[in-house]
């Protein structure tokens, strides 16, 4: 590739280049890439995917870098990023059709989109890349009232690994794009979304914290407010560790979206059961835009961090025991604990490559450890969070900090698996998006083609 042309890549960057360094670094990882390529439109990265193929060199794509694996990086490959491919379009005003690019982040589009009243359902936060959270499902503060970011997705544009550009709907390239919806990053650079936007003038957004005593049973009390509350309301509770400079708590984070123009009142009936879950020792709740919840990550410096989920079908007192297990254990551990169900629960589960809607919770540990930290001692540290993970559904690929092939096993059901692999198969069969929860093709069966 030749770095002066620009024609299709805005920029490119090589080690030793200005800019180099932050471009090789991603939230979770740093890498030392060959190269790192900025194209601006699907031309650019179809080009970027000929220079990686002629070269031999592996292919990250990056949308906002927060792949807990650190997927947007590499060493000595090539990393596409997609920061220019960012544009949030309304296509349609009356349908509230949004084209968003695929290196958009969900801040950007929580901003376009508060003028018309509207917000995606998407995670929770603003710097993290559109396109990597929708590949993964993207799980958010609407779960519950609106589903999964890939259940208001309709079209999708991907570029695959020869260069091709495919739109893709329920109506045209329709295996693609039900792998797209949940098969992660195997089967092409997506170049932009289109989503149905959602009514959301306005939440209720709140944080409680309670006097930490009992937290199995605050949180079986939570559990059960969460089982009978409208779907409007979405809730994550979360146990913290005590650390060198603070005990720890139990937190209940909340988000009510409610109908536009419906009473105040219904918002602190839904809020209310939550307030009596246990002794409150400090609250914040405040009605505001959607866009204004969305917080902003940043690295830990001095951590190894290592991030591991489950999904869980039921959270009985079995699952409350392993879990407050997990949270006592010597390494410094978070448990988050997200509520699902309603909207998220009613898609049928072979509808999209994100199988596991049965499930009624995502349970999340974050481990602290010492940024030097071996792999030996991570999997020391793993252990009681084993007993937690062999009693799950299976794992949200965009949350899991491993990707094994015990990992895919859990992501997705054996059928499911057998047709990412067949699509992985049609669309990329030398495994050229290979950095990310992989999927390898399947073998090819006599009579079958690529599209």
């Amino acid at each position: 590739m030749n770095p002066q042309d620009t024609t299709v890549i805005d920029e490119s960057l090589r080690p030793g280049d200005d800019g180099y360094e932050a471009a090789a670094r991603t939230i979770f990882a740093t890498g030392h890439p060959a190269i790192v390529v900025r194209p601006r439109n699907p031309e650019g990265v179809a080009a970027a995917l000929g220079d990686a193929a002629a070269d031999g060199l592996a292919v990250s794509v990056r949308s906002g870098g927060h792949s807990p694996l650190g997927h947007g990086t590499n060493v000595g490959g090539m990393v596409i990023d997609l920061r220019y491919l960012d544009e949030v379009e309304v296509l349609d005003v009356e349908r509230r059709i949004v084209r968003v690019g695929g290196g958009a982040t969900w801040g950007q589009v929580s901003e376009a989109l508060e003028p018309y009243g509207w917000a995606i359902t998407a995670g929770d936060t603003a710097d993290v890349g559109v396109g990597g959270l929708t590949l993964g499902g993207g799980i958010g503060w609407l779960v519950r009232r609106d589903g999964l970011a890939i259940d208001n997705l309709v079209g999708a544009r991907v570029v695959t690994a020869d260069g091709r550009l495919f739109t893709t709907s329920q109506d045209e390239h329709a295996e693609l794009f039900w792998a797209l919806r949940g098969g992660g990053g195997n089967f092409g650079v997506v170049v932009d979304f289109d989503f149905v936007a959602q009514p959301v003038p306005s939440v209720y957004f709140g944080t409680l914290t309670y006097e930490f005593v009992d937290p199995a049973a605050l949180t079986a009390r939570w559990r059960d407010a969460m089982r009978t509350a409208p779907e409007e309301l979405s809730s994550t509770i979360a146990i913290t560790p005590r650390t060198s400079t603070a005990a720890p708590s139990v937190v209940a984070l909340f988000c009510y979206a409610g109908a536009p123009g419906a009473p105040e009142s219904e918002a602190d009936d839904a809020i209310l059961p939550l307030l009596d879950l246990g002794r409150v020792t400090s609250w914040s709740i405040s009605e505001r835009p959607y866009s204004e919840i969305l917080e902003h990550a940043a690295p830990r410096p001095g951590l190894r961090l290592v991030t591991r989920n489950a999904l869980v079908s039921t959270l009985d007192a079995a699952a409350i025991h392993r879990l407050i297990r997990v949270h006592s254990s010597p390494d410094p551990t978070v448990i988050a604990i997200r509520s699902l169900g309603g909207a998220f629960g009613r898609v049928p589960a072979g509808a999209t490559a994100f199988a596991h809607r049965e499930a009624e919770v995502m349970i999340v540990a974050l481990l602290m450890l010492a940024e030097t930290a071996s792999d030996a001692e991570v999997e020391r540290a793993l252990v009681p969070w084993r007993s937690v993970e062999a009693h799950a559904l299976g794992t949200y690929i965009n949350f899991q900090g491993s990707a094994t092939a015990s990992d895919l096993e859990a992501a997705y059901p054996p059928e499911t698996y057998a047709r990412l692999a067949a699509i992985k198969r049609a669309y990329d069969p030398s495994n050229r998006f290979a950095l990310n929860h992989n999927i390898e093709p399947s073998t090819p069966r006599r009579g079958r083609s690529a599209p």
